[in-house]
């Protein structure tokens, strides 16, 4: 079972992260490239990982845990307590911009998300909760925002999916407000959590979205694959989440417009 005792733990662990990334950019970073020039690692995501992971198996040693890096980004099952990691959310602009990045943990039971953390590193501010706990931005709660269609907001874009229209992505950019690409999922789902945007679309892995879930969730918006369909946690996937009246509204008159 979750506990407050283990979400201080998880807040300290983070905040212990959070310090040593903001040093080693002072330091040399060492990038490579994983499936292409644009998909990178670094040595402070690995070793951002390798620490949180000693973390867990030292307080939690019979957890499973999914994360992004070096042969944990595979899983059996989410049976038990699944621990889900992105030590580093947003590489590229760790690397490029130095900014707009988060660390991202999320604590899953049974398949069903009972703790979500994300931490965007260098403005310190953490967005934390849980099933039935609410949603706070360090100890402050939030508001859940307004229920807005998708002409009302702005809504996140993956770049490419927008410029090619999967999915209908230009059709419905161009329904919205207007849309906000900022390279870094957590960034997006903060957005959402604020009441800044109204969605999200784009193409994710589990570790991308897993602690973003259980706090939108905590909001009432909905989300699924583009299409639809229960998320997999297992693959790269097509991503919807949205106000539940922009997330009709993207189906039906988007998605799956005949």
């Amino acid at each position: 079972m979750t506990s407050q005792k283990m979400i201080v733990e998880i807040q300290e662990w983070l905040k212990e992260a959070a310090a040593f990334i903001r040093v080693s950019l002072a330091n040399k970073v060492t990038v490579s490239q994983k499936s292409n020039r644009t998909d990178l690692v670094t040595n402070i995501d690995e070793e951002t990982q390798t620490f949180l992971i000693k973390k867990i198996n030292k307080y939690y040693p019979n957890d499973s845990i999914l994360a992004e890096e070096k042969g944990f980004d595979t899983i059996e099952s989410l049976d038990g307590r699944v621990w889900i990691i992105d030590p580093i959310d947003g590489t590229m602009n760790f690397v490029m911009e130095q900014e707009n990045f988060c660390i991202m943990i999320a604590v899953y039971e049974n398949g069903v998300g009972k703790l979500g953390f994300i931490y965007d590193v260098m403005k310190d501010e953490l967005y934390w909760g849980g099933k039935d706990l609410g949603v706070f931005v360090n100890d402050q709660k939030l508001q859940q925002p307004k229920d807005r269609a998708l002409s009302d907001g702005l809504i996140g874009m993956n770049a490419y999916m927008y410029g090619k229209n999967i999915y209908a992505a230009g059709e419905i950019g161009h329904a919205s407000m207007g849309i906000r690409v900022s390279g870094c999922a957590g960034i997006e789902l903060i957005a959402m959590l604020k009441g800044n945007h109204i969605g999200y679309i784009s193409n994710l892995s589990p570790w991308d979205y897993a602690a973003g879930l259980v706090l939108i969730e905590e909001f009432g918006f909905k989300y699924s694959d583009i299409e639809g369909k229960p998320l997999t946690f297992s693959k790269r996937e097509y991503f919807l989440a949205a106000s539940p009246t922009a997330y009709t509204q993207i189906q039906n008159d988007f998605v799956h417009k005949s």
